[in-house]
């Protein structure tokens, strides 16, 4: 495995990053500092170990230190994780979990406005 080859693995990471994730940054370590909350912590970690196998990848004396299974390995936990996350499914659940909260937020709200109207013998 060659350096080009680390290099484009990192990439496709990065870039599913962005397009899945929706995660802005330059580059793969730029993307996990802003986003790694939203990934398991395996995953997290390979992306990580991708990441700096990225950075040693553009120093030829660091390239030999390189474990080329452990890359693979990394690349193919990151790929098949950010590749089965659904971006509409994602974006639902999010919507629907902001919904729960504004229902209850209200049904708290309404509650308290009779508790208090009992108390001051409104009702």
């Amino acid at each position: 495995m060659s350096a080009i080859a680390i290099r484009q693995m990192v990439d496709r990471v990065a870039a599913l990053m962005e397009e899945r994730l929706h995660v802005r940054g330059q580059d793969l370590p730029a993307k996990l500092r802003r986003g790694a909350g939203r990934l398991p912590r395996r995953v997290r970690a390979a992306a990580r170990d991708l990441a700096q196998a990225g950075e040693m990848a553009q120093n030829p004396r660091l390239l030999m230190q390189v474990d080329f299974e452990k890359v693979s390995a990394d690349y193919d936990l990151c790929v098949r994780h950010l590749g089965s996350i659904d971006t509409k499914a994602r974006v639902a659940g999010q919507l629907l979990a902001a919904l729960r909260v504004l229902i209850v937020g209200g049904l708290v709200a309404a509650g308290a406005a009779y508790g208090f109207a009992r108390w001051r013998g409104l009702v």
